[in-house]
C-alpha cells in the first residue's frame, strides 16, 4: 500500500487549483482501473486523503460517486472496499455490452466510418509482444470504447465508460491473463477490418460472436477463482 500511496501523492498535480471530488474520483477511478488499488482493498479515508491533500469530505464524496459506479463498496462499520464483482454481475456487464457495442455497430450509415480503432489493435499486439498481459487487456478495452464512440453520443460514452471501469475489476481477480487476452488480439483487427470495409453487418456479427466467447472464457476462470479466494 505504501508504494500506491506514494504514486497517489504524485496525483496531486491533477487536482490543480480547484480540487473537487469530480476530480478525485477521475483519479481514483483511474488507479482502481490500472490495479493499484485491487478488488477487495479497503480504502483508507486518512491515507489517501493525505496523499492527495484533500478534504475528508471531499474524499468521502468521491467515494460516494465511485460506488454509485459499482468501483467501491461501503461496509458497516469495517470501512469502503474495492468492489469484488460477482460472476452474475460480471454477466450483467456483458448483457450491458451486447446491447450497446452490437446495437452501436449496426446502427451506423454509409461508410466510411470514423473509426480510430487501428492505433488500439496495435497498442495490443505491441504488448503482446512484450508479454504485458494486462497491457493487452487495456487495449483490447480501449479499442472497445473506440467502438462504442461511434454512435458520437456523450452519454453512450459515460454509461460505457463505466461498464468498462466495473470490467476491469473481473480483468484483476483473474491469475493467467495471457489465456484471457491473447485470442482477442486478431478479433478485434478482424472487426476493424470490416469496418474499413463498410461491411457493419460482418462487424456486428464478428463483434456478437467476440462477446460471447469473451463472456464464456471470462466467466470459466472467473467463477474458479472466485470460488478459491472464497
Amino acid at each position: 500500500m505504501a508504494e500506491q500511496l506514494k504514486d497517489l501523492a504524485d496525483d496531486r498535480a491533477l487536482l490543480g487549483r480547484t480540487s473537487t471530488a469530480e476530480r478525485v474520483s477521475d483519479i481514483l477511478r483511474s488507479r482502481i482501473a490500472e490495479g493499484y488499488f485491487p478488488p477487495g482493498t479497503r480504502l483508507s479515508e486518512d491515507s489517501i486523503g493525505g496523499a492527495l491533500g484533500v478534504s475528508r469530505n471531499t474524499l468521502r464524496e468521491a467515494f460516494r460517486l465511485l460506488t454509485h459506479e459499482r468501483l467501491l463498496v461501503h461496509e458497516l462499520n469495517r470501512g469502503v472496499f474495492v468492489r469484488v464483482l460477482t460472476v452474475e454481475d460480471v454477466e450483467d456487464i456483458y448483457r450491458t455490452r451486447q446491447l450497446v457495442e452490437c446495437a452501436v455497430v449496426r446502427s451506423l450509415g454509409q461508410p466510411p466510418y470514423a473509426l480510430e480503432g487501428a492505433a488500439a489493435v496495435e497498442e495490443g499486439r505491441r504488448a503482446a509482444r512484450e508479454g504485458d498481459w494486462k497491457g493487452v487487456g487495456t487495449a483490447n478495452i480501449h479499442f472497445h470504447r473506440e467502438l462504442v464512440a461511434l454512435a458520437a453520443s456523450e452519454r453512450t460514452d459515460e454509461l460505457m465508460r463505466s461498464v468498462f471501469a466495473e470490467l476491469r475489476l473481473a480483468f484483476h481477480v483473474v491469475d493467467d491473463p495471457q489465456r484471457l487476452h491473447e485470442p482477442y488480439i486478431a478479433r478485434n483487427a478482424a472487426i476493424l477490418q470490416a469496418l474499413q470495409e463498410g461491411d457493419r453487418e460482418q462487424a456486428a456479427s464478428l463483434l456478437a460472436g467476440y462477446l460471447h466467447d469473451s463472456l464464456e472464457r471470462l466467466v470459466g476462470v472467473y467463477r474458479r477463482r472466485v470460488g478459491e479466494d472464497g
